[in-house]
């Protein structure tokens, strides 16, 4: 029988962001299809136990051999090492995070590009990374047999900055866990403010890693910006330390507010629900976002969303949520002073929010994925 491979390793390694793309993904895909044979492969294995596989037809393919490594084997060296050595024999090969490793010739290619960020917000990636990816990404996308895109955005950006023919790209958009909907217990909120020692002021809520494209620089211009009769509105900041990062932790202490942010580190998926629901607003200025799955995981919650008017954000948020240009700060104050000031605002958002976070689900994605897997081995 036809075998497929998944790169598994962005789960395995990340809780949030790709990691959390590909986990909801192949969760789903799971529930769909238990007939087909699937390979998980994670590189690095061996730091943590492998989770239970999600479906009797799945089988993991780990090995220890880091992710840095095979970035210096296949993309640095370009040892002809096919991932099959660790697979096993497959008829189709999804790499699911920008780069595609050898394979075997015959064996079908399916690569997933979140976002071109590297390219489109240069300044937001670091020299190294951003050479490595500029050598790497266009390559795998070349060789790939088909390619998915986060959002058309993204598939706008790999026709326009790769010469990426528009039949070669499919756009799959990710989906919101059942389990991101409003909490409305008091204590159940409470707890999730004591467990990340937030205190019981009104907050804005940003979600995601801490480096400069999340723009959090500017956010906490825009917090500064607010003036005195906001000072009891906190930024509390959920996201695992990044890169380029110092710039941002600068400016709580350039602008006083070391008393009113709060860098969080990684949350747990459990306890986002609960502080999603707290927060008076998701403040979501990004950059550049393949998709910005925080921005529909608020809206689930019931939470007011300010987000950026530009890259896929727009096509994410639809008409239930304000969107500003995220290199202007005070675009940004408006914003969040409409957000905190308008109660009406804030409930017309909300009920815009639940009706926009339906259309996108994990279980729609995959069935489009599983469509999309037969067809190229027709």
């Amino acid at each position: 029988m036809t075998a497929i491979g998944i790169d598994y390793t962005a789960a395995y390694e990340q809780g949030a962001g790709i990691g959390r793309y590909v986990r909801e993904l192949v969760r789903a895909l799971a529930a769909q299809d238990s007939s087909t044979p699937y390979r998980l492969f994670v590189a690095g294995a061996g730091r943590r136990q492998l989770p239970p596989v999600p479906g009797p037809n799945f089988c993991w393919r780990s090995t220890r051999i880091t992710p840095l490594w095979f970035a210096r084997l296949w993309h640095r060296l370009q040892l002809p090492l096919p991932v099959e050595v660790f697979t096993g024999r497959v008829r189709l090969f999804h790499a699911t995070d920008f780069t595609l490793p050898p394979t075997l010739p015959g064996t079908r290619t399916l690569l997933t590009v979140h976002d071109l960020s590297f390219v489109r917000a240069p300044e937001t990636t670091t020299p190294v990374l951003k050479a490595y990816l500029d050598v790497v990404v266009p390559r795998s996308v070349r060789r790939a047999t088909h390619v998915l895109a986060d959002s058309q955005a993204t598939k706008d950006d790999l026709i326009a900055l790769y010469g990426t023919p528009a039949e070669k790209i499919t756009v799959l958009v990710g989906g919101v866990q059942p389990e991101f909907r409003p909490v409305s217990d008091p204590a159940a909120r409470a707890a999730a403010r004591q467990r990340y020692g937030i205190p019981a002021n009104p907050y804005v809520f940003s979600v995601g890693t801490v480096q400069p494209r999340k723009n959090y620089a500017r956010l906490i211009a825009a917090l500064a910006a607010l003036g005195s009769a906001y000072e009891d509105v906190h930024l509390v900041i959920a996201g695992g330390r990044g890169w380029l990062e110092g710039p941002i932790y600068q400016a709580v202490r350039d602008h006083g507010l070391q008393g009113r942010v709060h860098f969080i580190g990684f949350a747990r998926d459990e306890d986002l629900p609960a502080l999603y629901s707290d927060a008076v607003c998701l403040a979501y200025p990004s950059l550049y976002e393949g998709i910005g799955l925080p921005v529909l995981e608020a809206m689930a919650c019931g939470t007011p969303v300010l987000t950026s008017a530009i890259s896929s954000l727009p096509e994410v948020a639809g008409d239930a949520a304000i969107l500003v240009d995220p290199y202007d700060i005070e675009a940004i104050v408006d914003g969040l002073r409409r957000l905190l000031d308008d109660a009406t605002l804030r409930t017309e958002l909300t009920a815009r929010g639940f009706r926009q976070a339906a259309k996108f689900t994990w279980e729609g994605a995959a069935t489009q994925l599983l469509a999309i897997y037969r067809q190229m081995l027709q």
